[in-house]
Parts: structure tokens; sequence; C-alpha cells
């Protein structure tokens, strides 16, 4: 049975930290990323990380503020989150995939193949 389970989310004010956690299990995944979905709004892709960990992909707008990482041995993938603003409140995702992705569609939601049930951060502000 394959599961994604996230943690760490909560309540933070503005410039605030937090780290996201997911833990893996079921099977051996590929790449993996942390997506994002506000209130009316598409889910859209915030980090992405390779497989063995060594390649990375952020989107334009938590560039220098959030760091994925990831430890193959504890099978969980990790965001953490510096200098949180108002519009990062969204509930936070956890998706991996099956086999390897090319790094030009890495950060493409309709590449994942297992998702978690999210969990919420909320930035007061």
């Amino acid at each position: 049975q394959v599961q994604l389970v996230e943690s760490g989310g909560g309540l933070v004010q503005a410039g605030g930290s937090l780290r996201l956690s997911c833990a893996a299990s079921g099977r051996t995944f590929s790449n993996m990323g942390w997506f994002r979905q506000a209130p009316g709004k598409e889910r859209e892709c915030v980090s992405a990380i390779s497989g063995g960990g060594s390649i990375t992909y952020y989107a334009e707008s938590v560039k220098g503020r959030f760091t994925i990482s990831r430890d193959n041995t504890k099978n969980t993938v990790y965001l953490q989150m510096n200098g949180l603003k108002a519009e990062d409140t969204a509930v936070y995702y956890c998706a991996a995939t099956r086999l390897p992705i090319t790094p030009a569609r890495a950060m493409d939601v309709r590449k994942y193949d297992y998702w978690g049930r999210g969990t919420q951060v909320t930035v007061s502000s």
C-alpha cells in the first residue's frame, strides 16, 4: 500500500519559518515534489527533487526562501520554508513519481503518480 503522509503545517506569522515533512512508504519513488493549492486557485508546484537528491527545482516565487531535501534512508522528503508571506497560505501536498521524469517536466503536476492528503499552512500578517 503506497502512502505519502505530510506533517509540519500550522499557523505562523509573516516572516516566520516552518518545516514540512513527508513520510513515504509502500514502494520506491523517483522524483518527489511539494505542491500547494489555495482556495479558488489551481494546484502549483513550489519545489521538486530528483530521486538521488542532487537536483532541485523551485518556483520563482519561493527561490531563496524554501529549501527541499530528502533522506532516502528514512524515505522522507522535507521542505524548509523561511521568510513566509501571507501569499504562501495554502494546503501543501507531497507527491512522487514511479519513474524518473525529464528535468523540463519536473514541476509538472500531471507527471506525478502518488499524492498525500495535504497539510495546511497559514501565514498571518
